[in-house]
């Protein structure tokens, strides 16, 4: 993924308005994120737990989702949909997002069951285990496990805008 500036972070949300994009936090540290090994940027809101970010590539746009879900974990073991890892007790939440467009602002949303720190892109290559839990053992090389969670995340994404 190429580096992003905060104002094209900002300028990216689909799923919020431009007065919510402009308040919300963005990181500090821009400039010392490993780009080259993430698909998309993705970061939790630490002034209002349950609140998480993501902006990703898709067709020639950045794409960024304002995201929720519920803090505290099942305890239970999870698989993320996105890159296949499972986590135990809150490190898989379902992360929801209002729609795009009019159908978001009549409350209409999307989910998915995903990496609560949302390092897929890390989990993906084996830069960051998980806590607790285990990667399925598979034959896939680092880069097809990187493709799965650039195609998965597409896939989200396209349901934003059903």
């Amino acid at each position: 993924m190429q580096p992003l500036t905060e104002h094209e972070i900002r300028s990216s949300f689909v799923n919020c308005s431009k007065g919510e994009a402009k308040r919300l936090p963005v990181p500090r540290d821009l400039g010392d994120q490993a780009w080259a090994d993430l698909d998309f940027f993705g970061w939790n809101d630490r002034s209002m737990p349950g609140r998480a970010y993501l902006v990703a590539p898709q067709d020639d746009r950045l794409v960024g989702i304002a995201l929720r879900y519920e803090t505290g974990g099942s305890g239970k073991a999870q698989l993320c949909s996105i890159c296949k890892t499972t986590h135990t007790g809150s490190g898989v939440s379902l992360l929801t997002a209002n729609k795009a467009g009019e159908a978001g602002r009549r409350g209409n949303t999307v989910g998915i069951h995903m990496c609560t720190d949302l390092a897929c892109s890390l989990y993906a290559r084996n830069i960051r285990r998980p806590a607790a839990g285990n990667r399925y053992r598979e034959d896939l090389s680092e880069e097809d496990k990187a493709e799965r969670v650039r195609t998965n995340l597409r896939a989200f994404i396209d349901r934003l805008y059903d």
